[in-house]
């Protein structure tokens, strides 16, 4: 059995669909949890959400251990915990960035990510749905080892 991918979320993702709809849509983040399981096919899926620095802490210290790759959509935490971006530093396989607003677009405050310089790729701009590509590309590199 393949090991899992981990799709980890920041903080006020679980208020997606009604917070700030001009920029973050109206697609909540049950709808993208169901996209992503569609789109990872077979393969086992944890998909969460905090809004705990410790517990997202905690689950990137798990995915370490357990998963093939992460997709992270770190929210605040981008710009200032370098307790996640130290967590990230261990992490050693396929790290995918993703931000469903384009932050380099933003205001300024959102342009510097702790988590960019730890990460495989960064995406960012293409709405909820792009989460699915972010899976998408995750798997591909993978590849089949995983």
């Amino acid at each position: 059995m393949s090991k899992p991918i981990y799709i980890l979320n920041g903080p006020n993702l679980n208020r997606l669909g009604v917070r700030e709809p001009e920029i973050y849509g109206y697609t909540t983040l049950a709808e993208v949890e169901a996209l992503c399981r569609e789109a990872v096919g077979e393969r086992p899926l944890e998909f969460r959400q905090t809004n705990s620095e410790e517990t997202m802490i905690d689950w990137i210290h798990e995915a370490t251990d357990r998963s093939a790759g992460m997709i992270i959509n770190p929210a605040a935490f981008t710009f200032y915990s370098m307790a996640i971006m130290d967590a990230l530093k261990m992490f050693g396989k396929p790290l995918i960035e993703y931000h469903i607003s384009n932050i380099h677009k933003r205001e300024p405050m959102y342009h510097n990510s702790l988590v960019s310089g730890v990460a495989t790729a960064v995406l960012a701009g293409l709405g909820a749905k792009g989460y699915v590509h972010a899976v998408r590309i995750l798997i591909e590199m993978i590849g089949e080892d995983d």
